[in-house]
């Protein structure tokens, strides 16, 4: 699967489009470059060596980046972070914190790992520390999202690039279009987005209030404006805007 670039900004797909990979937008007509040179991988939607070199010149006057690996609680992990496990680059994409009765806390991870894709189940101490791999980030705005995946604008140049829904799909539902999201590159490829550890989500669907309700325990299901379903309390109402947890989807507060 590879990454499409479109070189148009624009919120939504162009229904004038024209022929042979063109479209109008505001009055003009804006050719999108052709797919030839983009550097794809199987499993990894990618844009262009060129660009991502050309970003780093910007950033930093060198093409070439090696990533830099600091040491990381486990207790702080994210989902969307980029990490090494068993010497294996992978991208955390669940957290579960544990503090059992009995024995120490631990952190329950689902990690990804980019080499293959396989996705693998890794518990670890609290205490322990991890090799977090801090990869080069790029600033996108999410935009919308299609049969053939998320669309991401890179605010420095205004490209569209279309990412596989394999790829980013699991954290789509804490981004709201037309917010910035992080991501992470590596090797000319956009392997992950980084969640903040919680958002503020509205919602746009739920049972009515009952008439005196007021305990937190008997919670109720509702639909927030990206299409994550929570538990919520009896009290929370349509248009209500909620804060939800990232790591599990949980309910934390009213905004």
């Amino acid at each position: 699967m590879g990454q499409t670039v479109r070189a148009a900004r624009c919120a939504a797909p162009d229904a004038g489009a024209e022929p042979g990979g063109s479209s109008r937008h505001s009055g003009a007509l804006v050719r999108r470059p052709s797919l030839a040179g983009l550097h794809a991988v199987s499993h990894v939607a990618t844009v262009s060596h060129n660009s991502i070199n050309q970003y780093n010149r910007a950033h930093t006057g060198k093409a070439n980046i090696k990533p830099e690996i600091s040491k990381l609680n486990a207790n702080d992990l994210r989902p969307g972070m980029a990490v090494l496990i068993d010497s294996e680059l992978s991208v955390v994409t669940k957290t579960d914190h544990v503090k059992p009765g009995k024995g120490p806390a631990y952190v329950q991870l689902k990690v990804k790992s980019i080499a293959n894709g396989n996705v693998l189940d890794k518990r670890l101490r609290a205490v322990e520390d991890v090799e977090r791999v801090n990869l080069d980030r790029r600033d996108m705005e999410y935009l919308y999202s299609d049969n053939s995946g998320h669309v991401l604008m890179d605010n420095e140049n205004f490209d569209q690039i279309t990412v596989s829904d394999a790829l980013i799909g699991e954290f789509m539902p804490y981004i709201k279009p037309n917010s910035t999201v992080p991501t992470l590159v590596y090797d000319g490829n956009i392997i992950s987005v980084e969640l903040p550890k919680a958002v503020d989500l509205q919602v746009t669907d739920t049972t009515p209030v009952v008439k005196g309700a007021t305990a937190t325990n008997q919670l109720k299901e509702a639909e927030l404006e990206t299409g994550l379903k929570v538990r919520v309390p009896p009290f929370i109402t349509t248009g209500e805007t909620v804060r939800i947890n990232t790591e599990d989807g949980s309910y934390l507060s009213r905004v």
